[in-house]
């Protein structure tokens, strides 16, 4: 049970740590297009895809927002917590 439990946990690990470089990668990317909206001299149809690009990263960046800040229910969770109550020594068909 113990591998099983040290699986599920090294997964939530790796999930955690690629969704938040996932999201930095995401504001990084708003910021930046924000930067050159307001801050860097654009000819006019430059300005116009900026635009629409931050348009666009308004909906991606509230997606990632809810992800971090809305309750949710989290599968590696369930998982261990399934295992817990059964007292599973786990079978190795778990994770990756």
């Amino acid at each position: 049970m113990a591998k099983n439990m040290q699986q599920i946990e090294t997964r939530k690990k790796l999930n955690f740590g690629a969704r938040f470089v996932i999201t930095l990668f995401i504001v990084t990317t708003f910021l930046f297009l924000i930067w050159l909206l307001f801050y860097v001299e654009l000819p006019q149809a430059s300005r116009d895809l900026i635009n629409i690009m931050v348009g666009a990263y308004v909906a991606v960046l509230a997606k990632s927002t809810d992800y971090w800040f809305k309750e949710k229910d989290d599968p590696e969770h369930k998982e261990m917590e399934k295992h817990l109550e059964n007292g599973d020594e786990g079978n190795g068909q778990g994770g990756y």
